[in-house]
C-alpha cells in the first residue's frame, strides 16, 4: 500500500511539474524574448487569454480523447475527433478575438493564422504528452497483471506441493511404526517437525537456508530409519557464515524424487546429496542410481513435486539459476 501510494505520488508530482513548467514558460515567453519591445508586449497581452483557453483543450485531448476514443475506438475515430476539435477550437478563438481585443490587435497580431498556429502547437504537445502517459499506464498495467499472474501460479504450485509431501510423510510413518517400533518416538518427533514446516512455515514467502536444510536433514534421517543399511545415503552440507534466504521447499523435492526412484528394484541403491552455499550462491547436486527394470511399480503421483519445483524456480529466478538434469551410466543427476 505504501509502495503503491509512493508510485502514485511520484507520477502525480512529475505531471504537475511538467504542466507548471510548460504553461508558465509559454505565457512568459514574450516577456523573456522581448521585455522592452512593444510588439512583444502587445503579443503577450493577446497570448495570455489564448493560452488559458488552450489549457482545457490540452486536457480534453490528452486525458479524454486518447484514453477513451483512441483506446476504445481506434486510430481512425481518434484522428477524426481530433480534427473536429481543432476546427471548433480555432473557430472559437477567432470569434473570441472579435469580442475581446481592439481592432489594432486584431489587424496586426491576432488573425486566423495565429489562432490556428496556437491550436496546432497545443495539439502537438498534448498528443505527445497524452500518448506518453497512456503508454506508461498501459505498460504498468501489463506489468502488474503479469506479476499477479505469477503470484497466482506460485500460490497454486505451492498448494499442490504441500499435500504431496504430507501424503508421503504419512506413508513413511505407517511403514516405520510397523517395522521400527523402538524408533517410533524419535520418528514421531521428526515427522511432527516435518509436518509443522510443511503446514505453517512453507507458507512464508522466504525462510532462512538453515531452516530449509534442517527440514531436509530431518527428512533424510527418517529415510535412514526406513531403509537402514539397504540404501547408501551420503549427505554433505557446507553453509557459509552469512545467513541466506530462500523460497521454502525448493530443495526437498529433488531429494524426495531421488528416494522415490532410487530405491526399490535397484542394485546397490545409492543416494548422494551435496549442498554448498557460498557468497549468496546455492549449489545443489543430487544423484541416485536408477534401474531400467519394468518391474518397478511407479507412484501415480510420480513427478508432481519435481515438475512443480522446476516451474517455481523458473518463475522465481528466471535469470538467476541454472538447472541441469541428466541420466548416464545407471545414474540420475540433478545439478
Amino acid at each position: 500500500m505504501l509502495i503503491l501510494g509512493r508510485h502514485i505520488s511520484n507520477r502525480l508530482l512529475s505531471q504537475v511539474i511538467f504542466h507548471l513548467v510548460f504553461w508558465v514558460g509559454w505565457i512568459l515567453f514574450p516577456f523573456i524574448a522581448g521585455p522592452d519591445d512593444p510588439k512583444f508586449q502587445r503579443f503577450a497581452v493577446v497570448l495570455i487569454p489564448n493560452v488559458l483557453f488552450h489549457i482545457p483543450f490540452f486536457f480534453l485531448n490528452s486525458n479524454w480523447l486518447i484514453p477513451n476514443v483512441f483506446r476504445k475506438r481506434g486510430t481512425g475515430q481518434y484522428v477524426i475527433s481530433l480534427i473536429l476539435l481543432i476546427i471548433v477550437a480555432t473557430a472559437f478563438l477567432t470569434v473570441m478575438r472579435e469580442l475581446i481585443f481592439p481592432s489594432e490587435f486584431i489587424r496586426n497580431h491576432w488573425d486566423f493564422s495565429w489562432s490556428l498556429l496556437g491550436v496546432l502547437f497545443a495539439t502537438g504537445v498534448s498528443t505527445g504528452y497524452g500518448f506518453v502517459i497512456y503508454l506508461t499506464e498501459r505498460e504498468r498495467s501489463l506489468r502488474d497483471a503479469h506479476e499477479e499472474q505469477l503470484k497466482s501460479e506460485l500460490s497454486f504450485l505451492r498448494s499442490q506441493i504441500s499435500p504431496h509431501f504430507i501424503f508421503n510423510i504419512l506413508n513413511g510413518l505407517v511403514y516405520l511404526i510397523r517395522n521400527n517400533r523402538e524408533e517410533a518416538e524419535d520418528t514421531a518427533i521428526r515427522l511432527s517437525g516435518l509436518m509443522r514446516y510443511v503446514l505453517y512455515e512453507s507458507g512464508d514467502k522466504q525462510v532462512t537456508m538453515e531452516k530449509e536444510i534442517e527440514y531436509l536433514q530431518n527428512y533424510i534421517e527418517l529415510q535412514r530409519l526406513r531403509f537402514g543399511e539397504d540404501v547408501d545415503i551420503q549427505v554433505s552440507v557446507d553453509l557459509d557464515q552469512e545467513s541466506q534466504w530462500i523460497e521454502p521447499m525448493l530443495i526437498i523435492p529433488f531429494v524426495e524424487n531421488a528416494f522415490k526412484h532410487g530405491t526399490g528394484f535397484i542394485v546397490d541403491p545409492q543416494i548422494l546429496v551435496t549442498i554448498v552455499v557460498e557468497n549468496g550462491l546455492l549449489e545443489l547436486r543430487v544423484k541416485n542410481r536408477i534401474s531400467n527394470s519394468d518391474e518397478e511399480a511407479k507412484d501415480p503421483s510420480s513427478g508432481i513435486g519435481l515438475k512443480n519445483v522446476i516451474r517455481r524456480i523458473e518463475l522465481l529466478y528466471p535469470n538467476d539459476h541454472q538447472l541441469d538434469i541428466s541420466s548416464y551410466d545407471g545414474w540420475f543427476e540433478v545439478n
